[in-house]
């Protein structure tokens, strides 16, 4: 329907005046948009709540006050956050007549970070943290220690019946926030991730150098979790931790580590270059991890490339006429990038992009510099850290002339897409589907079982390539991978381009086996390493095809997991009679009906959605499940061997 005709044909039910206009008063603009201000009202936005509260505590440590931060779930999935801190002032503010500490707790935009001297670096520099919390728990109760008195006050969904009051005498000082998630605000859930918790806390602890972290989960009282977090190498332990974590073979054993100041903004940066492929940048500004860079991101690369460069040429390394990309000196490496400023501007309350201008030619003069000098004094590892760099350049000339050859042959051939795909006849992507099926008898059968006009088949077979173990000039030309990138149509690496994706939904369909598990992070690991952003835009999914068939009369049911069976077969069997049951070993098992009953029918399927919600999680796991290395392959798997299920070994 055109404008013309919505303007032509709308419903006209009321007046359109002054009336009409609603102002939101207080935290009411909160509730009523919490998206606005946590990002979402799911599990991220959820965890979102206890960041607020913590970064606060953390900017108290930026200021010298705090050596000292506790965090705890508690039954209930109640969340308690404390620090020896110097507590929140409790003095009445002068313009709004009641205690600073319910100002900050119940009015957006007010805090100490907006130049009252209180902070000179923050994180929290919107001033709408504490209050956001407030506004989006079922209630919070705040107590404040100031070295003389303590001092309490409840708050319910943002508002108080009781003023900020005192309790008693101490000589304790610092602040603790006790608070409920709001069910009728996080209706997905309220239900805390000890792990994503513990993730965020460490790498706080990192960040902040001899800072401890205390962290506990005491929601189940035999299974008590518990862990203090401080690293007084700061960021150079961040590096050995990841590193270590992933199974990742360092270049030297000395991580490369410098710093600098100017006026009261300073940076920090640890670099070190490992054996894989890939790089890892976490860039950070004011202890807030800055997801999407920014521009002290652009200053270090920038830097880093121009530098490298200069050292090759000064110790006739490179020819005049030969030059290293940022990709090329980038590989490998594995680079932290921490900066304080007195006035962070980020894009959102979520801080995910800093846009500091003045921060880029800083952050470039240090890095310039302070490289420089560590690649002079170090020869060594300035050898080992160039001729990596040099190989990546060779690998990516090698990539260009294998692309090169790939869209000749494409071009040349009469019908470029894959021999063994059965496409669809729609072409709109709004509706379109590539089913990609392990094997040929399971391909035959969804095939026949399919939507000819919207799905498509693409069969697999042989063993598949583990692209994290190797350069984008050995992915080209690959004849099990190119079906694959011809039918998607977007190319892969610098050359892959959205706009040309042929099909809307990119349906991983493959056996509920272990065999079938190891194609389907075959496949997800060439994805995530090549066309990541299929998986940022959430065209990939993951079929999810039933284990068995129980059938009682003339009556099937398809079930997902070994419980769901037994629960199923007692229902069954409540009122007597035979039940038979099949269990599917593979997707070939299936004859067309029942595979498009189960697994391809939009109407009765059950898929997974791939996303990218933890960037920097899937590449720890890709890295650890998929790279060289076996013990933390080892120590991943049993790890979380308990959540896996549907396994059969």
């Amino acid at each position: 329907m055109s404008q013309e005709d919505i303007m032509n044909n709308r419903p006209v039910t009321e007046d359109y005046d002054e009336s009409q206009i609603q102002v939101l008063e207080g935290l009411e603009a909160v509730r009523k948009r919490p998206g606005m201000y946590i990002g979402t009202t799911g599990a991220g936005g959820l965890h979102h709540l206890v960041y607020e509260i913590v970064d606060n505590s953390i900017d108290e440590a930026l200021a010298g006050y705090c050596t000292k931060i506790s965090v705890e779930i508690l039954p209930g999935n109640q969340i308690r956050v404390t620090d020896n801190g110097r507590g929140i002032p409790v003095g009445i503010h002068p313009k709004e007549g009641v205690s600073a500490a319910t100002v900050v707790y119940t009015v957006l935009h007010a805090g100490g970070k907006f130049g009252g001297g209180g902070y000179k670096v923050a994180g929290g520099l919107h001033g709408v943290g504490a209050s956001v919390v407030n506004a989006l728990s079922q209630w919070l109760e705040l107590t404040v220690w100031d070295g003389a008195h303590s001092y309490f006050q409840r708050f319910e969904r943002g508002k108080y019946d009781k003023q900020l009051e005192m309790t008693g005498d101490t000589d304790q000082h610092g602040t603790s926030v006790l608070f409920q998630a709001d069910p009728e605000i996080f209706e997905e859930t309220t239900e805390y991730s000890y792990e994503v918790l513990r993730k965020r806390m460490q790498e706080q602890a990192f960040l902040n150098a001899g800072l401890t972290i205390e962290i506990s989960d005491l929601r189940d009282e035999e299974n008590i979790e518990h862990e203090v977090l401080c690293y007084e190498g700061g960021i150079r332990e961040f590096i050995d931790h990841i590193h270590r974590t992933r199974g990742l073979e360092s270049l030297s054993d000395r991580v490369i580590y410098f710093g600098g100041m100017k006026g009261d903004n300073s940076v920090e940066i640890a670099m070190q270059y490992n054996d894989s492929y890939n790089e890892l940048i976490l860039s950070f500004a004011n202890n807030v991890h800055t997801i999407d860079g920014g521009m002290h991101e652009v200053g270090f690369r920038n830097a880093l490339t121009k530098t490298i460069n200069e050292y090759g040429r000064k110790f006739g390394l490179l020819k005049d006429d030969n030059k290293l990309m940022g990709e090329d000196v980038r590989e490998g490496l594995t680079a932290i990038i921490s900066v304080k400023l007195t006035d962070c501007q980020f894009e959102s309350q979520t801080k995910v992009k800093l846009g500091n201008p003045e921060i880029k030619p800083f952050v470039e003069q240090i890095v310039s510099e302070k490289l420089m000098d560590f690649l002079e004094e170090n020869p060594a590892i300035a050898a080992a850290i160039f001729e990596k760099s040099q190989a990546a350049q060779r690998a990516r000339e090698a990539a260009k002339k294998a692309r090169e050859t790939a869209r000749r042959k494409s071009a040349m051939e009469s019908a470029s897409l894959p021999g063994k795909l059965a496409d669809c006849s729609e072409r709109d992507t709004e509706f379109t589907e590539v089913y990609i099926v392990e094997g040929d008898s399971a391909g035959g059968s969804a095939k026949e079982g399919r939507d000819r006009r919207y799905q498509a088949i693409l069969p697999l077979w042989g063993k598949m390539l583990n692209v994290e173990r190797v350069r984008i000039d050995k992915v080209y030309g690959n004849d099990k991978l190119q079906p694959v990138v011809t039918a998607l149509g977007t190319s892969i690496g610098e050359d892959f381009d959205i706009t040309k994706l042929r099909y809307g939904k990119v349906i991983i369909m493959a056996d509920a086996d272990v065999d079938g598990c190891h194609i389907r992070t075959l496949l997800l690991t060439f994805f995530f390493r090549f066309m990541r952003p299929l998986i940022e835009n959430g065209n990939v999914y993951i079929a999810q095809p039933p284990l068995f068939r129980v059938t009682k009369g003339k009556r099937h049911h398809y079930v997902f997991s070994d419980e769901e069976r037994d629960r199923l077969i007692a229902e069954l069997t409540a009122n007597g009679g035979k039940v038979e049951v099949q269990r599917y070993k593979g997707l070939g098992e299936m004859d067309p009906e029942q595979l498009w009953e189960t697994t391809m029918n939009p109407e009765t399927r059950t898929m997974i959605q791939v996303t990218m919600e933890d960037a920097m999680k899937a590449d720890e796991i890709v890295s650890i499940l998929m790279g060289d290395k076996v013990q933390p392959r080892r120590e991943f798997i049993e790890a979380n061997a308990k959540y896996a299920t549907n396994l059969d070994v």
